[in-house]
């Protein structure tokens, strides 16, 4: 498996997750990007015994790009602090073949995860109409368009499961191949283009700034489309070629 290694000290290793590979076991068994990097790091270091990896966050298993784990007990910590105080700025792109109704907005809904589908239910309005239901805010921008696809850079402001997945669904902008929330097809294996762009933050430990940067899948020729757009990319549109 050829996995890009973005980042490493060492407290922390950053990698660029290939969609479709889960980031930790579940009930079907299949291999993981833990396993991958505990052995990348047992190799790498020569090291003896179980190595320790400490999972921050997740990306779901179609979704690719900028994940970081923690190498020490002390990064875990203070990363984990740092994640729930939102002081990692997170930024994903997303591939719609619908047009959102604005350039730019801040989305703010309250969802629903129901675990018997494993689905994140949009509540209808502003208010909380389920007991177990958390407020999701997200900020998006048009950045760029091409072949009648177009490409979004997303900014969780919350960390909820599916929200990017969820809130676009709900104004009429399911990411292309997702179509367990609403695109009418699926991608080739499985896969849905949403990819984790870039991770931002100070290190907890070292007090330095760090930004981390991930490539889409190349092998995904809707991506390809947009390989020379920047991160921080003013909305623009892309004319097709002739």
């Amino acid at each position: 498996m050829d996995i890009e290694v973005l980042f490493e000290d060492n407290h922390y290793i950053a990698v660029n997750k290939p969609n479709r590979l889960l980031v930790h076991s579940d009930e079907t068994r299949d291999k993981t990007l833990v396993d991958w990097v505990k052995n990348y790091l047992k190799e790498k270091y020569n090291k003896p015994g179980e190595v320790f990896l400490g999972v921050i966050h997740r990306l779901d298993r179609p979704v690719s790009g900028v994940i970081i784990f923690a190498r020490t007990t002390k990064g875990l910590q203070r990363m984990n602090k740092a994640f729930q105080e939102r002081a990692v700025e997170k930024t994903y792109w997303a591939i719609t073949y619908t047009r959102p109704p604005k350039l730019s907005d801040t989305l703010e809904n309250f969802l629903w995860k129901d675990s018997t589908k494993n689905k994140t239910k949009v509540l209808p309005g502003k208010s909380r109409r389920h007991p177990d239901a958390k407020k999701a805010i997200l900020t998006y921008k048009l950045i760029s368009e091409y072949n009648h696809h177009c490409l979004l850079e997303i900014k969780p402001i919350t960390g909820r499961s599916h929200q990017i997945r969820a809130q676009l669904a709900a104004i009429d902008c399911p990411i292309t191949g997702d179509i367990k929330y609403g695109f009418p097809t699926c991608n080739i294996k499985g896969c849905i283009d949403l990819h984790s762009r870039s991770l931002s933050f100070i290190h907890p430990i070292k007090k330095e700034k760090v930004e981390i940067i991930a490539k889409p899948p190349s092998s995904n020729q809707v991506w390809n489309w947009f390989e020379n757009v920047n991160v921080t990319s003013k909305p623009v549109r892309k004319k097709k070629r002739r």
